[in-house]
């Protein structure tokens, strides 16, 4: 068994749940504490039985309460070095034993999932995004994305499920009152992925066995998940993809979404 939930996900913040019957992991904690114990409660679970949080970059939009998670909680963070020293109001709450440094692109277990980490382009200390597996599945986040290329492609292939960006739509993003520079730097090799190339990298994807998608870290501002979804599907069927191959949703910015079940 291994299952997904995003209980937050969009750029106001993230946080995403994973279980297996004896296992069950944050990726991020970019909400309120208040919020991360309510979405967890909609579906049934309780905090106190998280074994770890994962940790993708230094964002506040990923880690607003995560020293406070941790602290409570007594949760062990899995994160990098760089984003670890990235952060120091998270760090200096986080105990000594309850900082797990990891490497990216060594693979690391917690309890019955096998973790491996991978770089991805974005502006901060050393973000990444995550594969996860359990016995034959491989679940995938990834988030963050300035732009795609083949060794980052290389790293989602064989997922069953992944959660992939979805951030902007570039004629929103033009005409927004975003300051210039803001804009660059979304649009820019460093900053997030558009609905469009969303759509592209799932395409190629769907060629090694994805089953599933769910698009997620949506900007409040320059896309709305109706979008989002019309131009990831329509990219799709101009890549010739069945669209009963692949299930496709949204993660929604204040609520948790269902709870799949990945195969």
């Amino acid at each position: 068994m291994l299952n997904f939930c995003s209980l937050y996900s969009g750029s106001s913040g993230n946080c995403l749940f994973v279980e297996t019957e004896s296992t069950k992991i944050l990726v991020d904690c970019g909400t309120s504490l208040k919020k991360v114990v309510e979405g967890l409660s909609q579906i049934d679970k309780n905090i106190s039985d998280i074994d770890a949080i994962l940790v993708t970059h230094e964002h506040s939009d990923h880690v607003q309460s995560l020293g406070n998670a941790s602290k409570k909680y007594d949760i062990p963070v899995y994160v990098n070095f760089e984003t670890l020293e990235a952060m120091p109001k998270q760090k200096d709450k986080i105990s000594l034993y309850n900082q797990k440094i990891i490497e990216i692109g060594k693979e690391f277990t917690i309890g019955d999932l096998a973790i491996n980490s991978f770089s991805i382009p974005h502006d901060a200390a050393n973000p990444c995004g995550f594969n996860i597996y359990n016995n034959k599945s491989k679940l995938t986040i990834a988030t963050d994305i300035g732009h795609m290329d083949n060794k980052l492609l290389n790293n989602l292939k064989e997922s069953s499920f992944i959660l992939l960006e979805s951030n902007y739509d570039p004629e929103i993003l033009k005409c927004s009152n975003y300051p210039y520079l803001l804009k660059q730097r979304i649009s820019g090799p460093n900053g997030h992925l558009s609905n469009s190339t969303a759509g592209k990298t799932i395409s190629e994807l769907i060629k090694t066995d994805l089953k599933e998608v769910m698009l997620g870290h949506l900007s409040k501002e320059n896309n709305f998940p109706e979008l989002a979804y019309q131009t990831v599907v329509e990219e799709l069927e101009k890549n010739n993809v069945d669209l009963n191959e692949i299930r496709v949703s949204v993660a929604n910015r204040y609520n948790p979404s269902k709870v799949i079940k990945i195969s």
